[in-house]
């Protein structure tokens, strides 16, 4: 099964390349369902090659002038708070067994393979459907404590599912500075190369790293990348992304059935 593994992070990255986003969110449930890792070693997994891949992302867009970096790090300091706790303090003490009665049992990988089949659902979404961005202004009170509590929240969302975040981070980006689109989007690779790596980081003392794995996995992600990225020249762009959205809307349900059944 190893070898569909791999052959799934080349794809991985070529969607990631293609879509500029979003392909990430496949990384859990390969890991989980092909590769037999169980889903907190996956999102510990995930979080690297999404963090590798996104910094790699980032550095292409820095080079065009795409990224924000001061905005970058005033959103990415409270997420990747929340992430760094979540992964290093919460995930760590989740209870083998979360609930149980005569007729049910939830167990810590079924909940967050449930969880993690919401946020597909809600980034599949929000890719179907064109976001309605309200450019109100805000004061600065409100812009600082937008920022600190929307960030924290997507923070202990990524550490707890593995994904990078990008489909909440963009419309934040948006929603709060109005920066322009392609920029919000090379500033979010930014943030999440920081929120994933240092997220990996509160992993590093829980959970035992099979980096003869890992390492391999990310490269061929990243050979992944530049495929899509050369790719992306000759598709159209909307029609892929739409496609793609679908997709990922039938992983949630397809996740979400083979948990609860």
């Amino acid at each position: 099964m190893e070898i569909f593994g791999y052959i799934g992070a080349f794809f991985i990255g070529i969607i990631l390349g293609l879509t500029g986003g979003g392909g990430s969110i496949l990384t859990v449930p390969l890991l989980v369902y092909v590769m037999s890792y169980n889903p907190v070693v996956s999102a510990a997994y995930s979080l690297f090659v999404v963090g590798t891949s996104s910094a790699f992302g980032a550095t292409l867009n820095y080079r065009k002038k795409l990224v924000d970096i001061k905005t970058g790090f005033l959103f990415a300091i409270p997420s990747f708070i929340g992430v760094f706790v979540t992964r290093k303090y919460i995930v760590s003490n989740i209870p083998n067994i979360i609930f149980q009665n005569d007729t049910l049992t939830l167990t810590r990988n079924t909940f967050l393979m449930l969880l993690f089949a919401i946020i597909m659902l809600f980034a599949a979404l929000s890719m179907i459907k064109k976001p309605k961005v309200n450019l109100k202004e805000v004061t600065r009170k409100h812009y600082l404590a937008k920022i600190i509590i929307q960030n924290i929240t997507i923070g202990i969302i990524i550490g707890l599912v593995g994904a990078g975040g990008g489909f909440l981070i963009i419309p934040s980006l948006l929603l709060i500075t109005k920066l322009p689109m392609k920029k919000a989007v090379g500033t979010s690779m930014f943030i999440i190369a920081m929120n994933s790596l240092i997220g990996f980081l509160g992993d590093l003392q829980n959970i035992q790293i099979d980096w003869k794995f890992l390492l391999p996995f990310s490269i061929i992600s990243m050979i992944g990348i530049f495929t899509g990225t050369y790719i992306s020249k000759y598709i159209n762009e909307v029609q892929l992304k739409k496609g793609f959205a679908y997709f990922v809307l039938l992983m949630a349900f397809v996740i979400t059935f083979k948990e609860l059944m």
